[in-house]
């Protein structure tokens, strides 16, 4: 995977942990840093730096056995961790709704009968600020819950469904040309030609 576009220090991380995730089992740096640029296009220089991050964040172990270090994460603690972040999340933003409901009660009943307050003023000011925390920590469980495993499976899975079904259409596609070229001696550019199927057509 050398020679690909340049990867965010994000996307790098990322693909940092499948390696972790891929294969379950302590690592050397200089092991990382020669998988990474192999199998993740992660150049080496910026190995280090990106498995640092990681244990920065926790989530990535690091331990020191004799005079080296060994780094870690196993699938199960990412998956828990996003768990408990989700959980966390929707608990703020439960609380926000109701902190949200209790100003919009207020100001209501601060408007009945009663020219613009200073009051009113700092409750709609609140009321703003607290709208914008609560769109802030919705798009933050989006992002979480679009990393859910299971999610991620299920899509994995039709993705699958998908490719088979493309692929039966070709072997069908292909059969049919079989057969016109048989039948009617027909040359196969011609027959892509006169049915519109592209010269680079096959298999996904």
């Amino acid at each position: 995977m050398v020679g690909g576009p340049r990867l965010s220090l994000e996307e790098k991380r990322k693909r940092m942990l499948d390696i972790f995730h891929e294969m379950p089992e302590p690592f050397l740096l200089k092991e990382l840093e020669r998988i990474g640029p192999k199998q993740k296009g992660i150049v080496s220089q910026s190995v280090k730096d990106v498995v640092q991050s990681l244990v920065d964040d926790g989530m990535c172990h690091c331990e020191k056995v004799g005079t080296s270090n060994f780094f870690w994460a196993f699938p199960s603690e990412a998956a828990v961790k996003r768990k408990n972040k989700m959980m966390q999340l929707e608990k703020e933003l439960a609380q926000m709704q109701a902190k949200q409901k209790e100003l919009g009660d207020l100001i209501a009943n601060a408007q009945l009968g009663r020219e613009h307050t200073e009051e009113r003023g700092n409750l709609v000011e609140e009321m703003t600020e607290t709208e914008a925390l609560w769109s802030g920590q919705q798009e933050e469980l989006k992002q979480f819950k679009e990393c859910d495993p299971v999610l991620m499976h299920r899509k994995k899975e039709e993705a699958g469904v998908a490719k088979d079904a493309a692929n039966r259409w070709t072997d069908n596609v292909f059969i049919i040309q079989s057969w016109v070229r048989d039948k009617f001696n027909m040359d196969m550019d011609e027959f892509n030609k006169f049915f519109g199927i592209p010269a680079e057509f096959d298999s996904v």
